[in-house]
């Protein structure tokens, strides 16, 4: 099997798996679980599923997205309604906001993040890293603080932890974040740079 035809089938058998009732159940019981495992996982498929996508298809795509910007932005947004509790509240009880998070996440978030990140240059790369770290701070310091449940089919105890986690979450990606900065390198290598560049009409 071709690369593409592998990332097709590891996009749908994660997709499938994640979809699934049991893996459902499991991941929906608590809202650590679903911010902090099912919805990356989710979004994960998408990241597999824009690796199968074939070669004209990705350069339609960069020809709108000049330096990741238009991917950034979609995927902000994106990602940012799936952090407000009321949708993790909906994502449960109501089918259609369930379907929209199982559709939403792999095309809005997790697509774009795989083709826009190669395009990205250090100053985008950098906004989209400390996006995420501020995120997981604002988040985690509010769930961890807020006297009240925020969702209301979640516990506060769980809320509390949640916020916890994500303060972890948020310390492991700065620490990453300094490592990378002195000692790493955020520009794509010379290859994946290569890959994507516009090719030249002949």
């Amino acid at each position: 099997m071709s690369t593409r035809a592998n990332a097709f089938c590891a996009a749908a058998a994660l997709w499938l798996a994640l979809a699934a009732p049991p893996s459902r159940h499991v991941l929906e019981a608590s809202m650590s679980a679903q911010m902090l495992l099912q919805l990356p996982l989710l979004a994960a498929a998408g990241v597999l599923a824009a690796r199968a996508l074939p070669a004209r298809a990705v350069a339609a795509i960069d020809g709108c997205n000049e330096q990741g910007l238009a991917g950034l932005v979609l995927l902000s947004f994106a990602s940012a309604c799936w952090m407000l509790p009321r949708a993790l509240d909906a994502s449960v009880t109501e089918p259609l906001h369930a379907a929209t998070k199982f559709v939403c996440l792999p095309m809005l978030v997790g697509a774009p993040l795989a083709l826009s990140w190669p395009r990205m240059g250090f100053v985008v790369r950098g906004v989209l890293a400390l996006e995420a770290l501020a995120t997981c701070f604002r988040l985690g310091w509010l769930y961890l603080i807020w006297p009240e449940r925020l969702c209301s089919l979640y516990l506060l105890d769980d809320q509390q932890r949640l916020g916890r986690a994500l303060l972890l979450v948020g310390a492991a990606l700065l620490l990453a974040l300094v490592v990378r900065l002195m000692w790493g390198r955020f520009e794509p290598s010379p290859a994946r740079a290569a890959a994507h560049a516009p090719v030249a009409p002949r």
